[in-house]
């Protein structure tokens, strides 16, 4: 019994000895895959986690030179950002934060830069979004509509929609095209919510232009505050 015992579990040996030797390399090759992935997966999101911590901390510094008025220590400290940390969200808010600043300053270059930088790598939609506004605000103001028409229909995010009409609509109106700043302002107007102040704006504008967005419901609640 013991002998065919030990003739079975020979027999098993043999077997798993084949089955290495025809497949231990790709096994063995198949773990140290995983093992790697998983090495990377994890050093990068470490390398991910230093690196926003690294952005974040010049973020405070850009900020204190923000409140300082230092204009220049401020790009200086973006453009060491954007070099170092190009895909850290501290540094497209520096970017946004410059441009800002750069504006109010009126260094509409420095803004227009700072802006399109935020554009061209931000990966979250809400701030490119924002960058393609204030951008098309500059190029409004310089009196560059095509341009800032341009910046306006190159907004993907959904959420700025109703932005993006109300400032299309300043823009058409400032090159003399009422119609379609009629348009593009009506758009604003049903998009917003009712409550908002905004939406309050936009009716104004329209007003200025002629038209009232919602006549009917005007006369029914004039006649409702007769009757009372």
């Amino acid at each position: 019994m013991a002998n065919h015992l030990d003739l079975e579990e020979q027999e098993q040996l043999e077997e798993i000895k084949h089955f290495w030797s025809k497949y231990g390399n790709f096994i063995s090759a198949v773990l140290v895959a995983v093992v790697l992935s998983v090495a990377a997966w994890n050093g990068y999101h470490y390398w991910q986690r230093s690196q926003a911590a690294q952005a974040a901390a010049m973020f405070d510094e850009m900020t204190r030179s923000v409140a300082s008025g230092a204009l220049d220590k401020t790009e200086r400290t973006f453009n060491d950002m954007k070099e170092r940390y190009p895909r850290a969200s501290y540094t497209h808010q520096a970017g946004l934060a410059l441009a800002k600043m750069a504006s109010d300053a009126g260094q509409a270059e420095v803004a227009k830069a700072a802006l399109q930088w935020v554009t061209d790598k931000a990966s979250d939609d809400g701030y490119v979004a924002i960058a393609q506004l204030r951008l098309a605000n500059i190029y409004m103001d310089a009196k560059q509509y095509p341009e800032a028409l341009k910046v306006l229909d190159a907004v993907k995010s959904e959420a700025f929609g109703s932005l993006v009409s109300d400032r299309k609509g300043d823009v058409l109106f400032l090159q003399g095209q009422r119609d379609l700043a009629k348009a593009a302002y009506l758009a604003a107007y049903k998009s917003f919510d009712e409550r908002s102040e905004y939406r309050r704006l936009v009716r104004v504008k329209l007003n200025a232009l002629g038209l009232e967005p919602e006549p009917a419901k005007v006369l029914a609640q004039s006649a409702a505050d007769g009757e009372r």
